[in-house]
């Protein structure tokens, strides 16, 4: 046997040295290094199998008897196709050597027919995993496509560079608002609150204006807080006592859906003039969430008339007019049962035609979804709401879209109904 070439430690007085055992020359290899064996020494814990010594645990080989074939396998099967094809080619070398001159078949050695049989094992799964191929791209359905918008209706390429505008799914994402209304439509609810009447709701919704100003809080969250109120009053029966309850609740809901930085509950105590304790608001919030599901997003007009009046450029003068229609139409308990989409059409045609810019053009159709006669109706009942006497009591949206900021467009004169029917006819 020979020698290593490295110095063999001395052995120390009542130290004893192992005998060398199958498991010790099977973790030996040729080489300068004296290798360890894989056994504790007496006393110590045993190794668990993730501690091993890494230092060589790549070179181990055990040998086990009579899984040779086997392991030959599973090896020829990790390797890639490459050494799948020079496996082949090695085959196709040696056929003719298996023949002698005179063309008499010579017996296989048995390395030669294990080789043959690890070659079929294989091209085997090879074949399998041809087979089993997925075929090519199949065509996306009509309805997972995403729709081509017309060159001359597309409002959304001017902001390619913008990401928070989103403008490859803007109008996705608008479409998927019209169909989530179907799921938030309302009726007259007034009947099963025997404790309520339409004016109460209008007061309490003036009421939440002047909350919205003086919090300087989103338009979002008034007309989300609105939503809230009239989706909770036609599943619940409400006192008279507890509308204002109802409406701070659904208020401070909506600022934490809404707001960067949404108003504590003590706001919402203080100016409801302490009428209620913190307990009560708390538990109003979990009841109305409860009731509702949760599910908390709904379509507003406000978004919708938005990005309607960008359809046609109209300006921040007009956008307010329109803003100011539908603000109004918030105290109207007939108005509750409209969507929100076709709402902010009836009121951005409304601005459109009292500022003579025109009626409902192609391209409002093709956004919108709506025709001039789906849009009609509501248009006259705008203009039928906005006609009356205005009410001395709920003066709250009026006086706020009088002042300069919003272009004093409440005290602008209102169309005249001939020429608001000849552009619902065109």
């Amino acid at each position: 046997m020979p020698l290593t070439r490295g110095k063999k430690p001395a052995a120390t007085a009542g130290s004893k040295v192992p005998k060398p055992n199958a498991t010790t020359s099977e973790n030996q290899e040729e080489g300068p290094q004296v290798k360890r064996s894989s056994s504790p020494p007496h006393g110590a814990p045993k190794k668990r199998t993730a501690f091993i010594d890494i230092t060589n645990a790549h070179k181990v080989t055990i040998s086990l008897p009579g899984r040779k074939k086997k392991e030959a396998a599973k090896k020829q099967v990790k390797k890639t196709s490459a050494a799948t094809v020079s496996a082949k080619n090695n085959a196709n070398l040696k056929k003719p050597s298996s023949e002698s001159s005179e063309g008499t078949p010579v017996e296989k050695t048995d390395a030669e027919e294990e080789e043959e049989e690890v070659q079929t094992d294989v091209a085997a799964p090879v074949e399998e995993l041809v087979a089993a191929a997925p075929p090519a791209a199949c065509e996306v359905p009509l309805h997972h496509q995403k729709q081509q918008i017309p060159e001359e209706f597309d409002i959304d390429s001017e902001n390619s560079e913008d990401c928070y505008m989103c403008p490859e799914y803007a109008k996705d994402i608008f479409d998927y608002l019209q169909q989530r209304e179907e799921k938030f439509v309302l009726c007259n609810y007034m009947p099963k609150q025997p404790s309520l009447n339409t004016e109460m709701r209008a007061i309490l919704i003036d009421w939440l204006v002047e909350v919205q100003e003086n919090f300087e809080l989103y338009h979002e969250t008034l007309y989300l807080a609105v939503k809230m109120t009239d989706h909770y009053l036609a599943k619940t029966p409400v006192h008279r006592e507890l509308l204002q309850l109802v409406g701070s609740t659904t208020m401070l809901i909506a600022s934490k859906f809404e707001e960067r930085s949404p108003p504590c509950v003590d706001d919402f105590l203080y100016i409801c003039d302490d009428a209620y304790k913190r307990e009560e608001i708390i538990s109003m919030e979990a009841n109305i969430l409860q009731t509702l599901g949760f599910d908390i997003n709904i379509p507003i007009p406000y978004r919708f008339l938005r990005r309607f009046a960008k359809c046609v450029s109209a300006g921040m003068d007009t956008l307010t007019l329109a803003r100011f229609f539908c603000e109004m139409s918030l105290m109207e308990m007939e108005l509750v049962s409209e969507r929100g989409s076709l709402l902010a059409s009836a009121c951005l045609l409304l601005a459109l035609v009292t500022r003579d810019l025109g009626g409902w053009s192609p391209i409002l159709q093709f956004h919108s979804g709506y025709q001039t006669s789906d849009v009609a109706p509501v248009v006259r009942k705008l203009h039928e709401m906005l006609s009356a006497p205005p009410d001395d009591k709920l003066k709250a949206i009026r006086n706020k879209y009088s002042h300069k900021v919003f272009f004093e467009v409440a005290s602008l004169p209102l169309v005249n109904g001939d020429i608001l029917e000849e552009a619902l006819s065109q």
